[in-house]
């Protein structure tokens, strides 16, 4: 179903969801960007190199995002004309992929702080509990939430710009919350848990000699930049997604 209106009631709509659309296309432009710039490297780092099961988490996590950035940029585009089922399989499709692809990086993650605390087993044992109890927890709350018969995709063409609209039905709105503060809370504790050991080590690396302690150190201080950055794109991606969730700019 198409709902038309000119009613200047729907600008503030429209201003949030140009806003949001100019953020995701340009995330998009990014990834797209990055891949072009690095291809050359990922050929002969990785391509060529001894597969691992990091090897293969990787590319599936790049391989995956290029085509999810280009269909995440098109759904929610306001200028793009899309049906209501095109809108519905699209955004099916969108939500499930992040579940997937937020639990490969929680196994990257896994493994990056298994390194990080030496093999400490304990400390492995620990995050896997974690890692699966937040996991099987979002994808029966996505299960739940994300089926096609709770979320109604409908276009609507206010002022003459076409967007897509989900209607929430049975409150699922609170359960796909739900998924992204539980996945907020798992990064929240990886980035604890690397800082606390990288702190740990710098505090250590006094009582090494100048070369094992620089060393050492770089290779923490490379990790913590990373994950740094990671953990802040997560939760700018996270707050956006919560926000865009919030009754106040649902359509209903």
């Amino acid at each position: 179903m198409t709902f038309v209106s000119n009613d200047p009631s729907w600008w503030s709509y429209i201003d949030w969801q140009f806003l949001g659309s100019y953020w995701i296309v340009a995330t998009g432009v990014v990834v797209v960007y990055d891949w072009v710039l690095t291809i050359g490297q990922e050929i002969e780092l990785i391509w060529r190199q001894h597969w691992s099961l990091m090897t293969v988490l990787y590319l599936g996590i790049r391989y995956i995002g290029i085509p999810y950035s280009v269909v995440n940029a098109l759904v929610n585009t306001p200028v793009v004309s899309l049906t209501d089922a095109v809108s519905n399989i699209l955004n099916y499709a969108l939500n499930w992929t992040n579940v997937v692809m937020t639990a490969m990086l929680g196994v990257i993650m896994i493994a990056r702080l298994h390194a990080m605390y030496q093999g400490s087993r304990t400390m492995l044992i620990f995050l896997v509990i974690i890692f699966l109890a937040v996991n099987i927890a979002c994808v029966v709350l996505a299960g739940i939430g994300l089926g096609l018969k709770y979320i109604v995709g409908e276009e609507l063409i206010l002022s003459g710009m076409h967007m897509c609209a989900y209607n929430y039905e049975e409150d699922v709105q609170l359960g796909i919350s739900m998924v992204w503060m539980l996945n907020t809370v798992w990064e929240v504790l990886a980035l604890c848990l690397s800082v606390w050991i990288a702190v740990k080590h710098f505090r250590d690396m006094r009582h090494l000699g100048p070369s094992t302690g620089s060393i050492m150190g770089d290779c923490f201080r490379v990790l913590i930049q990373s994950h740094v950055l990671y953990f802040a794109s997560f939760a700018g991606v996270s707050c956006f997604e919560l926000l865009s969730l919030s009754p106040a700019f649902l359509v209903r």
